[in-house]
């Protein structure tokens, strides 16, 4: 991951977190004390956002419906052509995950 390089103790401690949280009420938990009202929110927002993408929603669509901004939408939309994969591999769209 592009600047964690130097702070790669610090990624690999929050995935062993990420990665014992067995409820949505640990992970909700576990967000309100990590992260502030906000992050979460465009966190939230942006993973919504994703969601409505690989349903096939458009731009406008997705934008009128979550209030993302274009360029926000643009870099989720180069993520799921460009990136990981992870969005396709987690989020439930039209049935598939």
């Amino acid at each position: 991951m592009v600047g964690m390089k130097e702070n790669s103790d610090q990624l690999d401690l929050l995935c062993d977190i990420l990665l014992k949280l067995k409820t949505r009420e640990d992970c909700q938990a576990l967000l309100y004390d990590l992260c502030t009202y906000k992050e979460l929110e465009q966190m939230a927002q942006r993973a919504y956002a994703a969601k409505l993408f690989l349903e096939g929603k458009t731009y406008n669509e997705i934008i009128s419906e979550t209030d993302i901004s274009s360029t926000t939408l643009s870099r989720i939309s180069r993520s799921i052509a460009h990136g990981s994969g992870a969005y396709k591999k987690f989020i439930d769209y039209n049935g598939k995950k």
